[in-house]
């Protein structure tokens, strides 16, 4: 197998794996779309925009993916150069978000204390109001992260909305059934707020994960993309003499 050749296949590896990054973070965010925004809905309307994060990010990676394809399909200088560059600023970005983020720890960590407040606030608001409107996503929420009420299955007793000290939603229960709620041995302990961000938590680690992996990944497809790039006007120079 000639050296340009072995260097395209290593090439299209790398950007089959760089796409498919891409789809996985459109699907995820996609999937992801409604449990973001019944999340939104008890403790905050930023929740929901991560998913649509995660689906800007994925097209991005996926058309630049794409650009890099056709360049090499097309054995096309132009097209490889571009997606290079574009690859290059992307590493940038990430580099100077990451030492932004670095530099500017001791703010960060006030500024994610002040929201995580704000949440807690908000979500204690949701369910001592217990609005019509937004039932059905505090039901949901407790559903899908098996939880009761913000700090616990007490904060019922004082909800306005809820009126009934003595249960709580049948939403809260371990075994789901109507009325489950009058027994209040049977409903899950756990606060939302404490479950939601034990959440979040586990998602950012899967993001920082997923970061390091596309950051080690996208600079191997900076090199190897370089050495493809320049067979590409090698040959070009050849066919013009």
């Amino acid at each position: 197998m000639c050296p340009c050749c072995s260097i395209k296949c290593c090439f299209v590896g790398f950007n089959l794996l760089f796409l498919a990054s891409g789809v996985a973070l459109i699907v995820i965010g996609v999937q992801q779309h409604s449990t973001y925004k019944q999340m939104g809905a008890f403790a905050g309307k930023s929740l929901s925009q991560i998913s649509v994060v995660l689906v800007a990010v994925g097209v991005t990676i996926s058309l630049v993916s794409i650009l890099g394809h056709l360049g090499a399909f097309f054995n096309h200088y132009n097209m490889m150069a571009c997606f290079i560059c574009i690859l290059i600023i992307i590493i940038i970005l990430e580099v100077l978000t990451g030492a932004a983020f670095y530099i500017l720890r001791k703010r960060t960590l006030i500024l994610q204390v002040k929201n995580a407040i704000d949440y807690d606030g908000k979500a204690r608001k949701v369910i001592q109001e217990y609005s019509p409107e937004k039932r059905h996503a505090i039901d949901r929420v407790q559903e899908m992260f098996k939880c009761c009420g913000a700090d616990g299955p007490d904060d019922w007793a004082n909800s306005v909305g809820w009126g009934n000290q003595d249960a709580v939603p049948d939403s809260c229960c371990v075994v789901k059934g109507q009325g489950c709620g009058q027994d209040k041995d049977k409903v899950h302990p756990k606060g939302c707020i404490r479950a939601i961000k034990l959440f979040l938590l586990r998602s950012l680690l899967w993001v920082g994960a997923v970061c390091i992996a596309l950051g080690i990944t996208e600079v191997f497809g900076v090199v190897v993309g370089a050495f493809f790039c320049l067979n590409i006007r090698g040959k070009n120079y050849e066919n013009m003499s």
